[in-house]
């Protein structure tokens, strides 16, 4: 079976073709800027991939999954109520389904990933958003209106970096853009008190430039203040993911994006907190593990989508 999976994120998207075992074949990366050159590509790689059995689109939500609709995610400005299913099937004339992004990387995880096996698992995105991917009594679960899982949503301190709208949310600590404002706020103190910057920031004409990236390189490199917006994060990735463990008493959670990628930057403090906050019982049950297809996993989960379809 001939399968195309489009995975549409806030930085970057990819259009890849595969089969329903999530082997991806073949693929074209695109970056993520004004909604129309970004559809237009997206389309064009689609074209160029041929025809197949259905299309498989993972996107960041909110979505209305029953019609296909994106309806404005935080992090695709201009992406408002875009009947992309439909747009997919009348130009194409194939069968096209679309799932939140966090839902469509669960259902990787858990057929193909760290989370075969499992029977309640949770997936949390940490990239350029946070949101979660549930996976209950052996079955992927979405709500009333496929909304369930924004977990980044969640407020986790009366302050805080913003994120989802929200200052002190998960999202807010617990993000690529939510790191970066961890780090220029350290940042801006430092400089603030005539003391010098950090490597990933050395003076304030760095500040634009700044990203998770930069600070987990120079916290990489021994730098504390870089070191300390990492401990930060991983102490609310911690309490975020109590949250969830006491909700939901899951086997795992599967944590990707920034999380195996810089996992000895987080993973102690993180498990601090979850010791701390969660209940002891729930949190001995649970195992929290890094992405198995890491920075792959959402053309798997495209894929995993358009499996559905068919």
């Amino acid at each position: 079976m001939k399968l195309i999976g489009i995975d549409i994120g806030g930085t970057k998207c990819s259009v890849v073709t595969g089969d329903e075992t999530g082997k991806v074949t073949g693929k074209t990366r695109i970056e993520t800027k004004g909604y129309e050159e970004t559809i237009g590509r997206i389309f064009d790689a689609v074209r160029e991939s041929g025809q197949a059995d259905a299309v498989g689109i993972s996107c960041g939500g909110p979505l209305d999954e029953k019609n296909g609709v994106i309806k404005s995610p935080p992090n695709l400005p201009g992406w408002d109520n875009v009947p992309i299913c439909d747009m997919i099937k009348k130009q194409f004339g194939m069968k096209c389904v679309i799932k939140n992004d966090a839902d469509a990387c669960a259902a990787a995880e858990w057929k193909y990933g760290a989370g075969k096996g499992t029977s309640n698992m949770v997936f949390l995105t940490f990239g350029t958003g946070m949101g979660a991917g549930l996976i209950i009594n052996g079955a992927p679960y979405s709500g009333a209106n496929g909304n369930a899982g924004e977990a980044g949503h969640i407020r986790l301190a009366g302050n805080g970096p913003v994120g989802y709208h929200k200052a002190g949310s998960f999202e807010g600590f617990c993000s690529g853009g939510g790191i970066k404002q961890l780090g220029v706020s350290a940042a801006k103190k430092l400089f603030s008190k005539g003391l010098p910057g950090p490597l990933y920031c050395e003076n304030e004409a760095d500040l634009p430039s700044v990203t998770a990236k930069t600070i987990a390189e120079a916290a990489y490199k021994g730098d504390k203040t870089a070191i300390g917006v990492y401990k930060k994060s991983a102490r609310y990735l911690g309490r975020g993911v109590s949250v969830l463990i006491d909700i939901l008493n899951p086997d795992m959670i599967v944590i990707g994006g920034i999380y195996p990628r810089c996992e000895d930057l987080i993973r102690d403090e993180m498990m601090k907190a979850i010791k701390k906050e969660a209940l002891s019982n729930s949190a001995e049950a649970c195992r929290v593990v890094p992405a198995y297809f890491k920075d792959d996993i959402g053309d798997v989960a495209a894929l995993s989508v358009a499996a559905l379809a068919v």
